[in-house]
């Protein structure tokens, strides 16, 4: 099969966006015979080390990016987002250019995991894969009482561009030709449904490689493990860090108990002040950003993962700490609801703050007392990790799907 797949971001070695392009195109290429549409910028370096090193023979790359404009996506978010869309217009043309000469069976977007932005490549005339794509979860608005008026007004301009980005005719466009549309998440599915997909699925884009689960699997919960929750992720308003600390604080725990926060941002200061005042600012230690390896480590040091994301798409994170058998603390919302599940955590429902808080505390205070129930959920949280999210086990998914895609296009 020869398969075209858009990947704006991609390079090995990387989280988020850019590894889900990576390990999505070296997976299928491990099947089929692939292009990929990509830009030169920071990744072709990296790509081409990678392959002198691991060499796949079925991964061909197509790097271009615009002729005026060049890097301009340097040049803040306003700039960036303008040069993604431009991009997406020219790769159309790259791509034409390409099936004259190839013949490609099937086009598949991969990144950006943007459902309200277009991708042109849904005009060439081969079945054509969308995601998965996501951006369509909110926070929910009881929650807003919590934010300041600057997290407010992101909220607003965020709702704003993706309702821009939904009565895009392209974008609208792009969802309709789709043979597939993947979503990250319950919230984009609706959103996808209502712009006129036809066949909308919910996927969840990350994932873990093979070697980087079985690392985490050497973490595996142990009785002597110290009463300790752990939250990473970037300090923002949306990742809901406020409430696993008045969550810690409401929990039923002996003194020796201790939250650690692993990142940096702008709410770092707040955050501090709010243990202070919360009067458990000698339990709470704040970490900066660390290399992966370290953070692993950490990660292995603490009895569960409290993740309280409001609107995540997706979170590594969680598939991390399910990997090294830590239970996660989440809330029913976005990405991390479609990762954890009962069986391997505490998905809390998300109606307002206070009863939130209130159920996150209640869940803190029953891992904290049962080593059994601890050592349940970390099992099955390894067993999904392997079955769903490890990258070997999702490539074989996603080709699995294009043969039977293009089976069904043929019967037609």
């Amino acid at each position: 099969m020869k398969v075209l797949l858009s990947a704006y971001a991609c390079e090995p070695g990387r989280g988020t966006e850019l590894g889900v392009g990576w390990n999505t195109v070296r997976e299928v290429a491990r099947y089929h015979e692939v292009w990929v549409l990509t830009r030169p910028d920071d990744g072709r370096e990296a790509i081409e080390a990678e392959l002198m090193c691991n060499p796949v023979p079925n991964l061909h790359f197509v790097y271009f990016t615009l002729p005026i404009w060049g890097s301009g996506w340097k040049w803040g978010q306003g700039a960036f987002q303008i040069h993604y869309y431009l991009w997406q217009i020219q790769a159309y043309f790259v791509a034409r250019r390409l099936h004259r000469d190839i013949g490609f069976d099937l086009v598949h977007h991969v990144t950006f995991v943007k459902y309200s932005t277009p991708s042109f490549l849904s005009l060439l005339p081969v079945p054509f894969i969308f995601g998965p794509v996501g951006g369509g979860e909110v926070a929910p608005k009881p929650f807003y009482r919590d934010f300041n008026l600057k997290a407010k007004i992101y909220e607003f301009l965020r709702d704003l561009t993706r309702w821009l980005g939904e009565i895009d005719p392209f974008t609208r466009l792009t969802v309709r030709r789709s043979i597939l549309a993947w979503a990250t998440t319950d919230d984009t599915a609706k959103r996808l449904t209502a712009m006129g997909g036809n066949n909308v699925q919910v996927l969840s884009q990350v994932g873990l490689l093979p070697e980087e689960v079985t690392q985490l699997e050497q973490f595996s919960l142990s009785d002597n493990v110290p009463l300790r929750f752990i939250s990473v992720g970037r300090f923002l308003h949306w990742k809901g860090f406020h409430l696993g600390l008045r969550a810690f604080a409401q929990a039923e725990l002996p003194p020796e108990a201790e939250y650690w926060l692993i990142g940096k941002g702008p709410e770092e200061a707040k955050l501090q002040a709010l243990a202070t005042d919360l009067g458990i600012a000698s339990q709470v230690k704040f970490l900066s950003e660390m290399p992966r390896l370290d953070l692993m480590h950490k990660l292995g040091t603490c009895l569960a993962l409290v993740h309280p994301s409001l609107h995540d798409s997706g979170a590594f994170v969680c598939l991390e700490a399910m990997a090294a058998a830590r239970p996660v603390i989440c809330l029913d919302l976005g990405g991390p609801a479609v990762q954890v599940t009962e069986e391997t955590g505490f998905k809390i429902p998300a109606h307002n703050p206070d009863q939130a808080v209130a159920a996150m505390a209640a869940a803190m205070t029953q891992l904290a007392k049962d080593a059994d129930l601890r050592s349940q959920l970390g099992k099955a949280g390894q067993q999904r990790v392997n079955e769903q999210f490890n990258w070997k086990t999702k490539g074989k998914f996603l080709v699995d799907v294009y043969e039977t895609i293009l089976t069904q296009q043929g019967g037609n």
